[in-house]
């Protein structure tokens, strides 16, 4: 369980995070045993569950942790879980949470439709939450596409490709995690006050634990990110620190070995050892000094968020919350 300042909340997280785990299981379990196997495949990796934390967290800001708070919570992983099957196929990564992607076990069409079912169980379940909650969760779905959308025709030509970048993260991961604050503080009545701060707080944390990431996938290993390192350089999907040595080359900053970076990212990475050495060369450049740093702006920049509500234990644990995301850069 992620520390949060304060041991009884920490426990009582604990413990409703052990009910969403149940209630995901049963939620994605299908009487089609072809289905149920890539139904599975996701949910039984594991995962860090930050959404249904941040529901059952924002919920301490109103009446706390009821029913409709546990479903919104399973519904927002649920969705989430959904769009990792989507996002799999389209970068082509053969690993997921340390295990083989669906599409690598079933192929792109099963790995899709999976995605669908998801999607779908998810959409059943936010629709006994109320028309609020089913408009939460179209508004997120919409941005989530309209983010892979955007990150497939890249930036336009006039138009910043590290502003591209935050925007297609503040749709693609931002939009659900505030999402996940919407619900939380919808549904324990929290004020219109409250939501707008939390939500606000929320949509900015995304965007910095996707930049963390972007540093964490290239300076770790398999084991430790549960996923093959160097996939987003052979699939050309554009990272931060990639996009800050191209920002460097457009501007005519660019060192010499970013130069020559730069140029072997855009040639032939197929084999493992060339990937392995350009990897290499590019976490030992001062661009992901630049994107660490980055990402702990836009979570300071989330914690600023929260200025305007008092001082309170749920206050407290989303400011932790906030820094432990970017912690995982140390």
């Amino acid at each position: 369980m992620l520390p949060l300042g304060d041991p009884e909340l920490e426990t009582q997280i604990a413990g409703e995070l052990e009910e969403i785990e149940r209630r995901l299981v049963a939620a994605a379990r299908t009487a089609d045993a072809l289905v149920s196997a890539p139904a599975n495949h996701l949910l039984a990796a594991g995962g860090k569950r930050l959404r249904p934390v941040l529901v059952l967290l924002t919920s301490q800001f109103g009446s706390g942790v009821d029913d409709a708070v546990r479903q919104a919570a399973v519904a927002t992983e649920l969705t989430h879980l959904a769009t990792l099957y989507h996002d799999d196929v389209m970068d082509s990564a053969p690993l997921r949470r340390g295990a083989p992607s669906a599409h690598e076990v079933w192929g792109n069409s099963v790995a899709i439709l999976t995605g669908d079912l998801l999607f779908a169980r998810a959409s059943q379940l936010v629709s006994e939450l109320g028309p609020v909650a089913v408009r939460i969760q179209a508004d997120a779905f919409e941005r989530l596409v309209l983010g892979q959308l955007h990150e497939t025709l890249g930036p336009a030509p006039d138009e910043d490709p590290v502003a591209h970048y935050i925007g297609v993260l503040g749709d693609k991961t931002g939009s659900l995690i505030a999402a996940a604050a919407h619900y939380g503080t919808l549904f324990a009545g929290a004020g219109d006050d409250v939501r707008a701060a939390t939500v606000a707080y929320a949509e900015k944390v995304g965007v910095a634990f996707q930049l963390a990431d972007d540093v964490i996938d290239l300076a770790s290993d398999a084991e430790t990110t549960g996923k093959a390192p160097g996939t987003d350089l052979r699939e050309g999907v554009p990272t931060m620190p990639v996009l800050l040595l191209r920002a460097r080359a457009a501007a005519g900053t660019l060192d010499p070995e970013g130069t020559r970076l730069l140029a072997d990212l855009d040639g032939d990475l197929g084999s493992d050892d060339v990937l392995a050495d350009v990897l290499a060369r590019l976490r030992a450049h001062d661009v992901v000094t630049e994107a660490r740093a980055l990402a702990r702006t836009w979570s300071a920049d989330a914690v600023a968020e929260l200025d305007p509500l008092p001082e309170s234990t749920a206050r407290s644990a989303l400011q932790a919350f906030a820094g432990l995301l970017v912690d995982r850069l140390s």
